[in-house]
């Protein structure tokens, strides 16, 4: 037995009807219901939270960027030692912990509005404070999944989560342009404040698992041995490491081609200004169509099969998207983009299965935040190249630079034993040798010949 089967065993749920299947599971269906609010109201804030900084505090381009980047600073400050620290608390604790402050964050902001005392600074700060929950709730969230779920449902689960998430990423916009429009700038953040609130609740009404104890205090020692043991068990894995260079890849290109996608859009497709949130929601469409198919495609084609047939599917999509013109031209931006981001997320939402199910649960939180490390890592890169290459070469040709890097980056997992195997293995079998964890992997079934 694994040890991320043995640990599912204390933590298995009854039998659910296939019928709903994770659905029917209460403590899941909270975490689920929790998620999807929070992620409308984040929706609502990458709108709202601009806006804000533009009409109530008379913000600039730099300005606007600057509050951009700090969102995702914290990843680089406290991304890898946040996996260490949450692997010696409760996940849950952590995770509602987050919300709560998120939620006091977030509310700070109207407030101060209300009392004429709101300034670029605290809007920053406030910006800054919630990136830095937003990485320990992420790190705790990935490895708290796994208690919550068997090993054998974690696509299922995956696949639901990332499925509401996309679809606020489609109502989110249209919500928080009524929302701005009716309340003002600042009552957006104010919703979304009240969105961890809910999301907080239904963490704490979740039943502790049996489980959970068990990986609380599974990381000890010096934080930097810690911290070098999480990033060890990535880098050697070949599984682990070709999925991570897959993902900071496709998030420098996926972020390259969107610094520019608004003004590409308006300027050399014709796109009438109203029109690109809409277009926008087209391609958050997909995404939510690439999680509805995680589960299905799996069980037919098998995990590492489905992946593979995906990544090379879309790759001559993405590059429809550089092609639209004015008029009916804009269906082939239409076209790539919808399918473009549908195998994305399929493929997060399988590979994100997998190394939740793979990775020893003593490991996890250290593995997944220096996973999540490198992929957050090269989003402001790939935001400043985007530009770079916009302003130095023209608005299509960044395009056709990052929508090719992309269709290359399908590539990258295949460095991996994923080209020989029909399923991903489900976990490792822990040896302990001289005081350390060394994961060997099961051999997977169904190899391709």
């Amino acid at each position: 037995m694994t040890a991320a089967a043995g640990l599912a065993a204390d933590r298995a749920p009854a039998e659910l009807p296939s019928r709903w299947g994770l659905l029917a599971d209460r403590d899941f269906r909270l975490l689920w219901a929790g998620e999807s609010v929070s992620k409308l109201g984040s929706s609502i804030t990458s709108v709202a939270l601009p806006l804000v900084a533009v009409v109530t505090l008379d913000a600039g381009p730099i300005a606007t960027g600057l509050l951009t980047a700090v969102v995702w600073l914290p990843w680089l400050l406290v991304g890898l030692p946040a996996g260490v620290w949450v692997g010696r608390v409760s996940k849950r604790a952590v995770m509602i912990g987050c919300n709560a402050v998120s939620a006091v964050l977030f509310a700070s902001v109207p407030v101060a509005g209300w009392f004429g005392v709101l300034t670029l600074a605290q809007l920053l700060a406030v910006a800054f404070l919630v990136g830095v929950a937003s990485v320990f709730f992420e790190a705790a969230y990935e490895a708290y999944l796994p208690q919550l779920v068997p090993p054998e449902q974690l696509i299922e689960g995956n696949a639901k989560l990332e499925g509401s998430a996309q679809a606020a990423r489609v109502a989110g916009p249209g919500a928080a342009g009524l929302t701005v429009q009716t309340l003002g700038a600042a009552a957006g953040l104010l919703a979304d404040a009240v969105t961890f609130v809910v999301a907080a609740v239904t963490l704490v009404l979740i039943r502790p698992r049996a489980g959970s104890a068990q990986t609380a205090t599974a990381a000890d020692g010096p934080l930097r041995r810690q911290v070098r043991e999480g990033l060890a068990f990535l880098l050697k894995d070949p599984y682990l490491r070709s999925f991570t260079v897959y993902g900071a890849a496709a998030n420098f290109g996926l972020m390259g081609y969107q610094a520019v996608n608004v003004l590409f859009l308006v300027r050399e497709a014709g796109i009438p200004p109203g029109w690109v949130g809409a277009i926008s929601s087209v391609a958050a469409f997909g995404g939510l169509l690439g999680a509805l198919a995680a589960r299905p495609l799996c069980r037919r084609l098998g995990s590492a099969r489905g992946v593979r047939i995906v990544l090379l599917a879309i790759a001559p999509f993405g590059l429809l998207m550089p092609l639209a013109a004015p008029g009916p031209g804009i269906a082939l931006y239409l076209l790539g983009s919808l399918v473009m981001v549908a195998g994305v997320v399929f493929c997060n939402v399988v590979l994100g299965s997998f190394r939740q199910s793979y990775t020893p649960p003593g490991l996890l939180s250290r593995v997944a935040a220096s996973s999540m490390f490198a992929n957050h890592a090269t989003i402001p890169l790939g935001a400043l190249a985007g530009g770079a290459l916009g302003a130095a070469l023209g608005l299509r040709a960044a395009m056709w630079v990052m929508t090719g890097l992309l269709a290359l980056c399908g590539a990258l997992p295949l460095m991996s034993p994923l080209r020989t195997v029909r399923e991903l293995p489900a976990g490792h079998a822990v040896i302990t040798r001289a005081g350390t964890d060394q994961a060997e992997p099961e051999t997977p079934d169904g190899n391709e010949g």
